[in-house]
């Protein structure tokens, strides 16, 4: 039976170069810590939902960021299969982006959330995806991973659109010619009357 729930991301990770943890986000469905999984509820086939989070603790969080980092440094592929995750991959600099699934997810869905991700970083910090810039920007980067995936479901894939939600907002520069200009009528209006007064006394 394929897997047919919203919830396709187990974890999103960004490490640096030595695999020391930069950004680590993991997801577990809400409602899983209290669902029963199919055997429990009397049906027949796999469970749709896991009742136990797979890293309740950081120390086997980083345990695991430390397993995948290890399997992933020298690789020359992209995605591989690691204890019944799927772990899709891209290094950036001094940087790796991680996203995690389930064994059996669709790795085409995210293979799209990955690029999602890394473009709306990279638009966001202008082609510099590394370390100090995504420090220097922990805030957007952040907003815009939780843009692209909330709860482990994939929200949007428009790299575009989640760049443009999350950027901040920039000094309009038409209403600073508007102040300019306003500022200029009111300077020659002064000097008008004035020179009127004068003429006129």
């Amino acid at each position: 039976m394929a897997n047919l729930s919203l919830y396709t991301t187990t974890a999103f990770l960004l490490l640096d170069s030595d695999g020391d943890r930069v950004i680590s986000k993991y997801y577990q469905p809400p409602h899983a810590a209290n669902a029963p999984t199919g055997q429990q509820a009397g049906l027949q086939g796999p469970p749709q939902l896991s009742a136990k989070n797979p890293f309740p603790t950081v120390k086997e969080q980083k345990s695991f960021e430390r397993a995948v980092w290890e399997k992933t440094r020298k690789s020359t592929g992209d995605i591989l299969l690691y204890d019944s995750h799927l772990v899709l991959f891209r290094p950036s600099l001094d940087v790796t982006l991680y996203v995690i699934g389930p064994g059996d997810e669709n790795p085409l869905m995210l293979s799209g959330l990955m690029s999602a991700i890394y473009d709306s970083i990279s638009l966001l910090l202008r082609g510099q995806v590394e370390k100090r810039a995504i420090l220097e920007n922990l805030d957007l980067v952040t907003l815009a991973i939780d843009e692209c995936v909330d709860d482990g479901i994939i929200l949007e894939t428009d790299s575009t659109a989640i760049a443009s939600r999350v950027s901040r907002p920039r000094p309009d520069v038409t209403e600073l010619q508007i102040n300019e200009q306003t500022i200029m009528n009111a300077y020659s209006t002064l000097r008008d009357k004035v020179a009127q007064r004068i003429l006129q006394s």
